[in-house]
């Protein structure tokens, strides 16, 4: 039921954001060579193996990589499935989260709907990632979270150093070339690296879920108006560089956003991603227990000029001389997803009423791809999906993930 009281909005907003801090707990650098041992044995009793996969009888293993700039990076393991069997020669996946969230994304749901879950019973040796400044990706080789210089870093690094330290490590672990799976950011992630025609040789496949390249036609009402406003850039400036959800700096800011004309926060997760068709309300519950998660604000500034100016290009300093700096030219590098190779497999899903991953932008994309090989390119439309959908949705399995997964064992 709507309403116009603005006292309930911002108590949603509170809700929404506020419920996970009381959760999270914020893992500090240890400048030790046991800081690998130190993070694994407290992963054991507070990380996502013992928290959300060990708890529903699957074998799970805690992981840790360093990228080439520093940051420690979480990641878990599901070798078999719950029946068990031998672990080795199964082909590996990676499954990359969106923006604000973390590898527990692809475990909110039952056992028997969840990808993580799915995938593993399914004969596959399924990874979960954790990009840096997540809960359990906090750790750094000379950084901490309290130093500005942790969270100077876009989507960008995560491509440049996130991604490839990843998938090269589930590599050298299985000995195998692995599928990809990425949803929302994770998708954006991944195209930018292939544009490059970087990690291929490492990778069967890509399966993106609610694919992101463009986003000049957002239709996010809260996203929209945070890029608008420049809501990222003024949190910078005020010396805010960690964006946390559940912090009050972010939250004073979505308590303004909330008040503006045309947003209406009384379903925040709907002004946020769009109508979401399938999602049971008790999922929203475990969502709050985990998510959402921190992001640099630096990364929020990248994202908010893709949406301002329909741009897929590295981040913009905004003066010739600093991108000069930077990139060896006054404007930032284009990504240029024509330059992806058309023989490469891809799966693509997208949502008909996704505020995020709007259609006018996922056609914008597919038009970049329209040179693709009709046998490596699978695009699949749910009309009825928003972008929670794809994680969350209770019949997502059979839309989605057993399409997802026939995919893979065809290539």
């Amino acid at each position: 039921m709507k309403t116009s009281n603005t006292s309930a909005s911002i108590t949603l907003v509170i809700l929404f954001f506020g419920l996970a801090l009381t959760t999270r707990t914020k893992l500090f650098s240890v400048k030790t060579q046991n800081t690998t041992t130190a993070v694994l044995a407290a992963a054991a009793t507070d990380g996502i193996c013992s928290s959300m996969v060990k708890k529903h009888g699957y074998t799970c293993e805690e992981h840790l990589v360093t990228t080439q700039d520093g940051y420690i990076l979480s990641m878990q393991r599901i070798p078999v499935g719950k029946s068990g069997g031998m672990a080795g020669n199964k082909l590996p996946v990676l499954l990359q989260h969106g923006l604000l969230m973390d590898g527990i994304t692809w475990l909110l749901l039952p056992p028997q709907q969840s990808l993580a879950f799915l995938l593993a019973d399914d004969g596959f040796d399924v990874w979960l990632a954790n990009t840096r400044g997540t809960k359990y990706s906090r750790q750094h080789t000379s950084l901490t979270p309290g130093d500005p210089d942790y969270w100077n870093w876009s989507w960008d690094e995560l491509v440049k150093y996130d991604l490839p330290a990843t998938i090269q490590y589930v590599h050298d672990q299985t000995g195998q070339k692995l599928h990809y799976v990425g949803h929302s950011l994770g998708t954006l992630m991944a195209l930018a690296a292939f544009s490059k025609n970087q990690l291929l040789n490492l990778l069967r496949s890509a399966a993106l879920l609610s694919p992101i390249a463009y986003a000049g036609q957002m239709t996010s009402p809260l996203a929209r108006n945070a890029a608008d406003n420049f809501v990222a850039e003024y949190l910078y400036k005020i010396g805010i560089y960690e964006f946390d959800p559940s912090g009050q700096g972010v939250i004073e800011v979505l308590k303004k956003i909330c008040k503006k004309p045309g947003v209406d926060c009384t379903n925040l997760l709907t002004a946020f991603t769009g109508k979401n068709c399938c999602l049971d309300p008790s999922i929203v519950t475990v969502f709050l227990e985990h998510e959402p998660q921190p992001t640099a604000t630096k990364n929020m500034i990248h994202l908010s000029q893709m949406i301002r100016e329909g741009t897929i290009t590295m981040y913009d300093y905004k003066d010739e001389k600093e991108n000069t700096k930077h990139y060896g030219q006054p404007t930032p590098p284009i990504y240029d997803m024509t330059s992806i190779p058309n023989d490469f497999p891809l799966f693509l899903s997208y949502g008909g009423a996704d505020a995020l991953s709007d259609v006018k932008d996922v056609k914008l994309l597919l038009g970049s791809l329209k040179d693709h090989e009709g046998d490596k390119l699978v695009v699949q439309e749910r009309d009825d999906y928003a972008h929670a959908d794809y994680v969350m949705a209770e019949n997502a399995q059979q839309d989605v993930y057993d399409p997802l997964m026939a995919f893979f064992k065809l290539q």
